[in-house]
């Protein structure tokens, strides 16, 4: 297919993965910011703007108190933030329509729905008693054009792209709430083992959706270590670091088969795979999980743009 036609999918769907994302922090930060004081919950969205690599442009435009309403209305639909949900639905939809003529007919029509509805809603501001019903709906959309996706598509070099966008961004996203929230949420080791740590722990789980999960393979057990593990090595999580590479490495091995031939993207993967897998999380932790999740995202952003540069994308 065009390079063209590979890239607008590529983004379509990494630009809705980030949008779901996005809403998940968002929701982990608002329920945790209600347990704490005012002084603690503005660190609280402190931690969710710095995860979602906001910080820069939201004191430009706010200042630096981080007060909630502030902090979600900027991160959700703030016109003068280029990375808020609203602009990235909005670029889904751009590329969704640029690329109508390879996607399936539902696709198209979950994606300009899911606009619509969003446009919508965000037009307004989002106060605390309607946040809830926001990050629910903003969540539901991605659902169902994923589902959309899966149901309708054929299993060709499009529904690849899509997946590898879906996967690198997914990848990322994991990557960076651990890696933030270890050191921001928890900048000491002084509330280990307490109520509020356990709390805390819980709601970097909810952030990835994967709460219920841990807690099922764990006996309700909050260990911070254990956690990392889990949100890095657990092939059986769908958004763990382990289980995005496992797809990673499954759709470039069907495109390579669907054009005849092996790409330096491939061998990246491999390469991000295989230390990700052979790195315990005793490993992890003695060379420090900020630089193990700083390497990871590196190898990350480099397969990224090897897909790119090997299927010529063309901005």
């Amino acid at each position: 297919m065009l390079g063209r036609s590979a890239n607008g999918i590529f983004w379509l769907f990494r630009y809705l993965e980030r949008a779901e994302n996005t809403a998940r922090l968002v929701d982990a930060g608002f329920r945790m910011a209600l347990t704490r004081d005012s002084r603690d919950a503005r660190e609280e969205w402190r931690s969710v703007v710095t995860t979602l690599g906001m910080q820069e442009d939201f004191e430009e435009a706010c200042g630096t108190e981080y007060q909630g309403a502030q902090v979600f209305n900027f991160v959700l639909r703030d016109k003068g933030n280029p990375a808020s949900v609203l602009a990235m639905i909005e670029a889904a939809r751009t590329n969704a329509r640029m690329v109508r003529t390879v996607i399936t007919r539902e696709v198209w029509e979950a994606v300009n729905e899911s606009w619509m509805l969003l446009k919508e809603i965000l037009g307004r501001t989002v106060n605390e008693t309607r946040l809830g019903d926001v990050l629910d709906t903003i969540r539901r959309q991605s659902t169902q054009v994923r589902g959309a996706m899966e149901g309708t598509m054929l299993r060709n070099d499009i529904y690849n792209f899509a997946r590898l966008g879906t996967f690198i961004e997914r990848a990322d996203n994991t990557a960076r709430i651990l890696d933030v929230k270890y050191y921001v949420l928890l900048p000491s080791l002084s509330p280990v083992g307490s109520s509020l740590d356990n709390v805390q722990w819980e709601n970097v789980l909810r952030s990835v959706a994967g709460e219920r999960a841990y807690r099922w393979l764990n006996a309700g057990q909050m260990d911070p270590k254990g956690i990392a593990e889990f949100l890095i090595h657990d092939e059986r999580f769908p958004r763990s670091l382990a289980f995005c590479y496992g797809k990673l490495r499954s759709n470039l091995d069907y495109l390579a088969r669907d054009y005849g031939t092996t790409m330096d993207a491939q061998t990246i993967q491999r390469e991000c795979q295989d230390r990700l897998l052979a790195t315990g999380i005793e490993a992890v932790i003695e060379q420090g999980l900020h630089e193990f999740i700083g390497d990871f995202l590196a190898c990350n952003n480099r397969l990224a743009q090897q897909i790119q540069r090997d299927y010529r994308f063309i901005d």
